[in-house]
């Protein structure tokens, strides 16, 4: 049995509210889990003690046996200094689309246009 360190979704609609649990991965996001580790509320402010809690000797126990964390779940036990902080590499998103690249050269063909005008 594949275990998952991951979300699972709670709260009305437009309200999110999520418990961070131990389940197998085969089960559905909001389905059966093994065990609750802890809660994250992301309507809070980012620096409330309340937004994240998590019980981290249940989550140091299931790592330990194997389990496999969500980037989601890494990132927040990275902030807690659990884990490490790993590289996350994604070279084509600070690049611009296709559209900009048109408006950023016709925009400097418009702007040399009237130099070479002089």
């Amino acid at each position: 049995m594949a275990i998952k360190l991951r979300l699972a979704r709670g709260g009305s609609k437009k309200r999110p509210f999520y418990r961070i649990v131990a389940a197998d991965s085969r089960m559905p996001r909001d389905g059966r889990f093994v065990e609750k580790l802890g809660t994250y509320n992301p309507l809070l402010p980012k620096d409330s003690e309340e937004r994240v809690k998590m019980d981290m000797e249940r989550v140091q126990y299931w790592l330990g046996q194997g389990a496999q964390v969500t980037d989601r779940i890494a990132r927040m036990l990275e902030a807690a200094g659990v884990r490490e902080k790993t590289d996350r590499s994604n070279p084509k998103k600070g690049t611009p689309g296709k559209k900009a690249v048109a408006r950023a050269e016709e925009k400097a063909a418009k702007a040399a246009a009237p130099a070479d005008a002089e």
